[in-house]
């Protein structure tokens, strides 16, 4: 009766902090490489296999060729919001193309809504990352935690210069303003914006990584890698990769 009890405070406690079922707040199974990589490709999949080695050339924002605001994909970035932020997070309560009172935003403010860190934190809660990720709306709270080694072991910032991706783990660039951040510029004292990515497969000079909100989808881009496996000769500044320290088999 006592380890029920137990059991059940440590749910409720559980669902304070977050909106994620069960099995991803225990976790149920330790949180693996597999199981990361598994949740992306099957969000991929879903998101009709896309793939874009091109930067988006071509591509053009309606309402019409943007799957976020589409029937079923619009709630499916809402269920990334809402499983991957704490509870309280106001951005939890966001869509593909719904603010937090529920009214659609215009196409001109969909940067405003940007949610490729909420699928990075969505793919970790869902995969059993547990409550030493740092869940997050932007993709730099969780690179500066990790250059501060603020996630219990769970995170290490690695320059790519140095340290070929593994599968599961997170390579990421700067944007915009921050376009010119190296990994020696870490971690920051302010936010910047960015963009992050699983490493699901690999081949010879090559990596494939799944990113959220790329064209408005799940997409999935190959970057070039050299002998070693490092990033090289990309067209982003892909300037840190997240290693992401998964349980043992």
């Amino acid at each position: 009766m006592l380890r029920r009890l137990a059991l059940l405070l440590l749910l409720s406690g559980c669902a304070v902090r977050n909106h994620a079922p069960p099995f991803a707040n225990v976790p149920y199974e330790p949180f693996s490489r597999s199981a990361a990589v598994a949740v992306a490709m099957d969000e991929w999949r879903l998101w009709g296999n896309r793939v874009d080695d091109t930067g988006g050339a071509g591509y053009v924002q309606t309402d019409a060729t943007m799957g976020e605001r589409q029937p079923g994909l619009w709630q499916r970035v809402g269920e990334y919001w809402w499983e991957g932020m704490n509870a309280g997070d106001p951005t939890s309560r966001w869509t593909g193309k719904h603010d937090g009172e529920g009214h659609v935003f215009s196409v001109a403010a969909n940067g405003d809504y940007a949610w490729s860190a909420a699928f990075i934190s969505y793919v970790m809660r869902i995969a059993g990352a547990g409550r030493n990720f740092p869940y997050a709306p932007d993709h730099a709270t969780y690179i500066n935690a990790a250059a501060r080694h603020q996630t219990h072991g769970l995170l290490d910032a690695e320059d790519p210069a140095s340290y070929a991706p593994r599968l599961g783990d997170l390579a990421c660039f700067p944007r915009d303003e921050a376009s010119n951040l190296t990994f020696a510029d870490l971690p920051t004292s302010d936010s910047f914006p960015a963009h992050c990515g699983i490493i699901v497969g690999g081949g010879a000079g090559t990596v494939s990584i799944v990113g959220g909100n790329v064209d408005d989808a799940v997409t999935m881009e190959h970057l070039h890698t050299n002998a070693a496996g490092e990033l090289q000769g990309n067209r982003e500044n892909w300037f840190v990769v997240l290693r992401v320290n998964y349980a043992s088999p």
